[in-house]
């Protein structure tokens, strides 16, 4: 699937937006992916995860890890795929964690999985949690990678659409100083949307 079948995906399901959005991150940009509205129909979900699998499949995976929210329905459909076990990490008090009884063991062979990077720093998170239980990182997957390309966040890491959108620091967003209206739709700092 190309980059361009891709975000045709997007645009037809009103899961690019254009405005101005504070990421999770916390930069600021002009334009969000809202990943849920494009996964939301089956046909694009399968398609999507299709290709995450295929480039995994042959990696030894055994587990598929996702960052809540964002990441669980990709990670479970790649996981469902590769026919894995499949589980999330979550933030409690602001720390990401393996909860709810998940638990991989050291000789397990984890893919993580997230629907956008563009920093990494959720992904990190979650790579750290796996290392601490002695787990082997087998590769990264995303379905969008902000950064094209910049954000390396493992040996083996796979993006279906790669390209670079433009982010801002806060301090220096000229939305900002334009005094356009901002929207948090996926922010861990104001989870609106």
């Amino acid at each position: 699937m190309t980059n361009s079948e891709t975000l045709a995906m997007f645009k037809s399901s009103g899961a690019l937006l254009d405005g101005h959005f504070r990421l999770t991150s916390g930069r600021h940009s002009n334009s969000y992916f809202q990943c849920a509205k494009v996964l939301q129909y089956p046909e694009y979900l399968s398609a999507i995860c299709g290709e995450i699998a295929a480039f995994f499949r042959e990696s030894g995976i055994t587990t598929v890890i996702s960052p809540a929210i964002g990441g669980i329905v990709v990670g479970t459909e790649v996981g469902r795929q590769l026919g894995v076990k499949t589980i999330f990490a979550e933030r409690k008090e602001g720390t990401m964690m393996i909860r709810r009884g998940f638990s991989i063991d050291p000789a397990e062979q984890v893919l993580v999985v997230e629907d956008v990077i563009t920093t990494g720093g959720s992904v990190a998170e979650v790579i750290e949690q796996v290392k601490a239980a002695g787990a082997t990182v087998a590769g990264v997957a995303s379905v969008v990678d902000r950064s094209n390309g910049k954000v390396r966040l493992a040996d083996r890491q796979f993006s279906l659409l790669t390209m670079e959108v433009v982010s801002y620091a806060p301090e220096e967003c000229p939305l900002c100083k334009e005094g356009i209206p901002i929207y948090a739709p996926g922010s861990r700092t104001n989870p609106q949307g």
